[in-house]
């Protein structure tokens, strides 16, 4: 096991390390020139050399990249060109609603996937499996923002439950309650990822289901649901538990449409307006620490995995 961990511990900061210089230089091509977007159309062409040498544009993709990876070290990200604020500030600040809207949109999957899955599988080749299958399907073809758009009209415009936009942090005026906010926009987010586990959750069952020991705990005469919940289920575990590890970190990248149909402040939406700001600071801190989440909930399920499947070591 420690060998396991080391191993792929040591591969976490070569990834970490190529992301970051791959996020670098793909956000140089974007087209246009941060420095004519800060003066405007009517700045002069000395003035934008001018602002380009002071923010050190003119240096070399090299010389630049080691610069902001030495300060990136330090947790120093930068300053961000239009705000004019340190992008850490920034990140932090969108921090809550991103990380609070996967958190809740993981809870919705969790709760809406296994359970569904389960019961499809139990009930292989039945009318109500090919109705689950069917919702899956669906769910996972309905784009999210149609999702959420309806979720507005039946539940915050028809019936008034919940709000349809914003989110005012937890720690302001309302404390928790604000939470409501979220409601509606994670279940939004959640829809198509649930589908994904429904769909993996009931065939991995199938798959289990076809093991001799599975028949050994039927022909033993234990009770069917003892099969599904100890046996079945248990060993199934291991492919969801996978993908629900990379959907938490997918969730926070996906959520920019979800951000945007209900206005919420978050990591998604603020990439989103920098990338039209050509806010180099901002988009490369922002997407590093995107990157960052991925590799550490990465390294976090494989080590869960390992603990599930002792198989897993030995590879």
């Amino acid at each position: 096991m420690v060998r396991y961990l080391i191993r792929r511990i040591g591969m976490f900061l070569p990834t970490l390390l190529a992301s970051s210089f791959l996020i670098f230089a793909f956000i140089r091509l974007i087209p246009g020139d941060p420095a004519a977007v800060m003066l405007g159309d009517q700045a002069t062409p000395e003035a934008v050399a001018a602002l380009r040498a002071e923010m050190g544009l003119e240096q070399s993709l090299l010389h630049q990249y080691i610069i902001w990876l030495t300060a990136a070290l330090t947790g120093d990200l930068g300053k961000s060109i239009f705000f004019q604020v340190p992008v850490l500030d920034l990140i932090v600040d969108g921090l809550e609603t991103s990380v609070l809207l996967a958190l809740f949109s993981m809870v919705w999957i969790v709760i809406l996937g296994l359970p569904i899955g389960m019961l499809a599988a139990a009930r292989r080749g039945s009318l109500l499996d090919q109705g689950l299958s069917g919702l899956a399907m669906f769910l996972a073809s309905v784009p999210t923002f149609w999702v959420g758009l309806y979720l507005i009209l039946i539940f915050a415009a028809t019936l008034g439950w919940l709000p349809s936009s914003g989110y005012p942090s937890i720690f302001e005026d309302g404390g928790i309650t604000n939470l409501r906010y979220l409601l509606l926009p994670s279940l939004a987010l959640a829809a198509p990822n649930a589908a994904l586990i429904i769909r993996l959750t009931r065939a991995s069952m199938l798959d289990v289901y076809r093991e001799d020991y599975v028949r050994t705990a039927r022909a033993k005469g234990l009770h069917p649901l003892a099969v599904v919940v100890r046996h079945v289920f248990r060993n199934a575990l291991l492919t969801v538990v996978s993908a629900i590890g990379f959907t938490v970190a997918a969730l926070i990248s996906e959520a920019v449409v979800t951000e945007t149909v209900f206005s919420l402040p978050g990591i998604g939406r603020m990439v989103v307006q920098s990338i039209l700001r050509r806010d180099y600071p901002v988009i490369q801190g922002t997407i590093l620490m995107i990157v960052l989440l991925y590799l550490t909930i990465n390294l976090v399920v494989d080590i869960l995995y390992a603990w599930l499947d002792p198989r897993v070591k030995l590879r």
